[in-house]
Protein backbone atom coordinates (compact mmCIF):
# COMPACT_ATOMS: atom_id res chain seq x y z
CA UNK A 1 0.00 0.00 0.00
CA UNK A 2 3.12 2.40 0.56
CA UNK A 3 5.86 3.34 -1.64
CA UNK A 4 9.51 2.81 -0.40
CA UNK A 5 10.16 6.96 -0.33
CA UNK A 6 6.50 6.77 2.21
CA UNK A 7 7.69 3.37 4.06
CA UNK A 8 11.27 5.54 4.55
CA UNK A 9 9.12 8.73 6.30
CA UNK A 10 6.91 5.93 8.13
CA UNK A 11 9.74 4.56 9.87
CA UNK A 12 11.78 7.87 10.49
CA UNK A 13 8.11 9.03 12.21
CA UNK A 14 7.42 6.11 14.22
CA UNK A 15 10.60 3.85 14.15
CA UNK A 16 9.05 1.50 17.27
CA UNK A 17 6.73 0.68 14.15
CA UNK A 18 9.63 0.36 11.88
CA UNK A 19 11.53 -2.07 14.29
CA UNK A 20 8.06 -4.39 15.06
CA UNK A 21 8.10 -4.59 10.95
CA UNK A 22 11.93 -5.32 11.06
CA UNK A 23 11.81 -8.29 13.90
CA UNK A 24 8.48 -9.60 11.87
CA UNK A 25 10.67 -9.87 9.16
CA UNK A 26 13.84 -11.54 10.42
CA UNK A 27 11.55 -14.60 11.63
CA UNK A 28 10.80 -15.60 8.84
CA UNK A 29 12.45 -17.58 5.89
CA UNK A 30 13.95 -15.84 2.75
CA UNK A 31 10.96 -17.36 0.79
CA UNK A 32 8.27 -16.12 3.64
CA UNK A 33 9.85 -12.50 3.59
CA UNK A 34 10.06 -12.56 -0.39
CA UNK A 35 5.86 -13.87 -0.10
CA UNK A 36 5.45 -10.88 2.15
CA UNK A 37 7.14 -8.03 -0.11
CA UNK A 38 5.25 -9.49 -3.06
CA UNK A 39 2.11 -9.05 -1.08
CA UNK A 40 2.71 -5.96 -0.12
CA UNK A 41 3.63 -5.17 -3.84
CA UNK A 42 0.08 -6.43 -4.72
CA UNK A 43 -1.60 -4.24 -1.68
CA UNK A 44 0.47 -1.24 -2.62
CA UNK A 45 -1.10 -1.60 -6.05
CA UNK A 46 -4.62 -2.07 -5.11
CA UNK A 47 -4.62 1.58 -2.58
CA UNK A 48 -3.34 2.99 -6.04
CA UNK A 49 -6.17 1.77 -7.75
CA UNK A 50 -8.92 2.85 -5.12
CA UNK A 51 -7.21 5.95 -4.70
CA UNK A 52 -7.51 6.61 -8.78
CA UNK A 53 -10.33 4.25 -10.13
CA UNK A 54 -12.95 3.08 -7.02
CA UNK A 55 -14.03 -0.36 -6.11
CA UNK A 56 -16.39 -0.41 -8.53
CA UNK A 57 -13.76 -0.15 -11.75
CA UNK A 58 -10.93 -1.85 -10.70
CA UNK A 59 -10.12 -5.40 -11.76
CA UNK A 60 -8.16 -7.59 -11.10
CA UNK A 61 -6.30 -7.70 -13.95
CA UNK A 62 -5.49 -4.18 -13.37
CA UNK A 63 -4.14 -5.06 -10.24
CA UNK A 64 -2.09 -7.56 -11.52
CA UNK A 65 -0.76 -5.18 -14.36
CA UNK A 66 0.08 -2.55 -11.38
CA UNK A 67 1.81 -4.81 -9.35
CA UNK A 68 4.37 -6.30 -11.86
CA UNK A 69 3.31 -9.83 -11.12
CA UNK A 70 1.46 -12.70 -13.58
CA UNK A 71 -2.44 -12.73 -12.84
CA UNK A 72 -2.41 -16.48 -11.89
CA UNK A 73 0.81 -15.43 -9.14
CA UNK A 74 -1.64 -12.65 -7.71
CA UNK A 75 -4.48 -15.82 -6.87
CA UNK A 76 -2.04 -17.80 -5.18
CA UNK A 77 -1.91 -14.34 -2.46
CA UNK A 78 -5.37 -13.15 -2.76
CA UNK A 79 -8.59 -15.13 -4.34
CA UNK A 80 -10.74 -12.42 -5.21
CA UNK A 81 -11.24 -8.86 -6.08
CA UNK A 82 -13.12 -8.26 -2.56
CA UNK A 83 -10.13 -10.21 -0.60
CA UNK A 84 -7.60 -7.73 -2.13
CA UNK A 85 -9.70 -4.27 -1.73
CA UNK A 86 -10.10 -5.84 1.99
CA UNK A 87 -6.12 -5.87 2.48
CA UNK A 88 -6.03 -2.15 1.39
CA UNK A 89 -8.49 -0.96 3.43
CA UNK A 90 -7.12 -2.96 6.55
CA UNK A 91 -3.49 -1.76 5.45
CA UNK A 92 -5.51 2.08 5.18
CA UNK A 93 -6.63 1.67 9.06
CA UNK A 94 -3.17 0.70 10.24
CA UNK A 95 -2.29 3.69 8.73
CA UNK A 96 -4.67 5.62 10.75
CA UNK A 97 -4.24 3.71 14.01
CA UNK A 98 -0.44 4.47 13.54
CA UNK A 99 -0.90 8.45 13.38
CA UNK A 100 -3.41 8.42 15.99
CA UNK A 101 -1.20 6.33 18.68
CA UNK A 102 1.75 8.97 17.89
CA UNK A 103 -0.70 11.19 18.72
CA UNK A 104 -1.98 9.93 22.18
CA UNK A 105 1.66 10.12 23.24
CA UNK A 106 1.33 13.81 23.47
CA UNK A 107 -1.15 14.15 26.23
CA UNK A 108 -0.95 17.26 27.40
CA UNK A 109 -2.33 18.23 23.48
CA UNK A 110 -6.23 19.71 23.79
CA UNK A 111 -8.36 16.62 22.38
CA UNK A 112 -10.01 19.38 19.45
CA UNK A 113 -6.62 19.73 18.05
CA UNK A 114 -6.16 16.12 17.89
CA UNK A 115 -9.04 15.75 16.74
CA UNK A 116 -8.34 18.14 14.14
CA UNK A 117 -5.32 16.70 13.27
CA UNK A 118 -6.90 13.45 12.50
CA UNK A 119 -8.78 15.21 10.05
CA UNK A 120 -5.91 17.14 8.34
CA UNK A 121 -4.13 13.88 8.22
CA UNK A 122 -7.16 11.96 6.52
CA UNK A 123 -7.44 14.79 4.18
CA UNK A 124 -4.17 15.15 3.04
CA UNK A 125 -3.91 11.19 2.60
CA UNK A 126 -7.01 11.91 0.24
CA UNK A 127 -5.23 15.01 -1.81
CA UNK A 128 -2.19 12.72 -2.08
CA UNK A 129 -4.09 9.83 -3.61
CA UNK A 130 -2.93 7.49 -0.57
CA UNK A 131 -6.88 6.69 0.75
CA UNK A 132 -8.77 4.02 -1.04
CA UNK A 133 -12.48 4.87 -1.90
CA UNK A 134 -14.71 3.63 1.06
CA UNK A 135 -16.68 1.54 -0.69
CA UNK A 136 -20.67 2.30 -1.52
CA UNK A 137 -23.46 0.95 1.08
CA UNK A 138 -24.75 -1.24 -1.85
CA UNK A 139 -21.07 -2.32 -3.14
CA UNK A 140 -20.10 -6.31 -2.60
CA UNK A 141 -17.19 -5.16 -0.99
CA UNK A 142 -19.26 -3.67 1.38
CA UNK A 143 -20.74 -7.01 3.00
CA UNK A 144 -17.14 -8.74 2.63
CA UNK A 145 -15.43 -5.93 4.86
CA UNK A 146 -18.14 -6.73 7.63
CA UNK A 147 -17.25 -10.65 7.51
CA UNK A 148 -13.34 -9.30 7.43
CA UNK A 149 -12.19 -9.84 11.55
CA UNK A 150 -8.88 -7.84 10.42
CA UNK A 151 -10.75 -4.79 9.10
CA UNK A 152 -13.84 -4.62 11.76
CA UNK A 153 -11.16 -5.11 14.37
CA UNK A 154 -9.06 -2.31 13.71
CA UNK A 155 -12.26 -0.08 12.99
CA UNK A 156 -13.56 -0.52 16.12
CA UNK A 157 -10.10 0.18 17.75
CA UNK A 158 -9.91 3.49 15.49
CA UNK A 159 -13.59 4.17 16.79
CA UNK A 160 -12.67 3.54 20.39
CA UNK A 161 -9.65 5.51 20.20
CA UNK A 162 -11.60 8.76 18.45
CA UNK A 163 -14.63 8.62 20.49
CA UNK A 164 -12.37 9.57 23.74
CA UNK A 165 -11.22 12.51 21.93
CA UNK A 166 -14.77 13.54 20.92
CA UNK A 167 -16.17 12.58 24.74
CA UNK A 168 -13.31 14.88 25.82
CA UNK A 169 -13.88 17.55 23.73
CA UNK A 170 -17.59 17.78 24.39
CA UNK A 171 -16.75 17.82 28.22
CA UNK A 172 -14.93 20.63 27.86
CA UNK A 173 -17.00 22.40 25.86
CA UNK A 174 -14.87 22.56 22.45
CA UNK A 175 -17.58 20.40 20.58
CA UNK A 176 -21.16 20.64 20.73
CA UNK A 177 -22.60 18.44 23.30
CA UNK A 178 -25.59 18.13 21.90
CA UNK A 179 -24.57 16.51 19.05
CA UNK A 180 -24.64 12.47 19.21
CA UNK A 181 -20.50 11.52 19.05
CA UNK A 182 -21.73 8.91 16.79
CA UNK A 183 -22.32 11.80 14.45
CA UNK A 184 -19.53 13.12 15.20
CA UNK A 185 -17.60 10.34 14.23
CA UNK A 186 -18.96 9.55 11.22
CA UNK A 187 -18.15 13.03 10.11
CA UNK A 188 -14.44 12.09 11.29
CA UNK A 189 -14.30 9.42 8.91
CA UNK A 190 -16.29 11.47 5.89
CA UNK A 191 -12.90 13.54 5.83
CA UNK A 192 -11.24 10.57 4.03
CA UNK A 193 -13.07 10.64 1.22
CA UNK A 194 -15.09 14.60 1.07
CA UNK A 195 -15.68 15.45 -1.93
CA UNK A 196 -15.15 18.94 -1.37
CA UNK A 197 -11.41 17.87 -1.11
CA UNK A 198 -10.92 16.36 -4.47
CA UNK A 199 -13.07 19.20 -6.58
CA UNK A 200 -11.05 22.14 -4.72
CA UNK A 201 -7.85 19.54 -5.64
CA UNK A 202 -8.94 19.28 -9.29
CA UNK A 203 -9.82 22.73 -10.16
CA UNK A 204 -6.09 23.47 -9.59
CA UNK A 205 -6.71 26.96 -8.14
CA UNK A 206 -5.98 25.94 -4.59
CA UNK A 207 -2.82 24.79 -2.86
CA UNK A 208 -3.15 21.76 -0.61
CA UNK A 209 -2.53 23.98 2.29
CA UNK A 210 -5.65 26.27 2.11
CA UNK A 211 -7.87 23.21 1.25
CA UNK A 212 -6.96 21.80 4.80
CA UNK A 213 -7.39 24.91 5.93
CA UNK A 214 -11.04 25.37 4.77
CA UNK A 215 -11.91 22.80 4.58
CA UNK A 216 -10.92 21.78 8.54
CA UNK A 217 -12.27 25.35 9.50
CA UNK A 218 -15.84 24.44 8.16
CA UNK A 219 -16.07 21.29 10.12
CA UNK A 220 -14.85 22.50 13.35
CA UNK A 221 -16.13 25.80 12.71
CA UNK A 222 -19.24 25.46 10.93
CA UNK A 223 -19.87 28.13 7.66
CA UNK A 224 -20.92 30.97 9.36
CA UNK A 225 -19.39 34.13 10.52
CA UNK A 226 -18.12 34.62 14.32
CA UNK A 227 -20.05 36.94 15.79
CA UNK A 228 -18.25 39.19 18.44
CA UNK A 229 -21.13 39.48 21.45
Amino acid sequence: MISAWEFHVYIMVFPSASRAYNRGMARLSYKEQIQRIREDAIVEAVNRLLATKGYDAMTVDEVAAEAGVAKASLYKHFSSKEELAGAAMVRALDRALAFVDGLREKPETRAIDQLKAVARWAMSSLLAGEMPSLPSRDSSLTSSLQGNDDYTDRLLNLSNKLSIWVTQAQTRGELNPELPAEMVLYTLFARACDPVVSMLKDSGQYTDAQILDWVTTSTFDGLGLKRVP
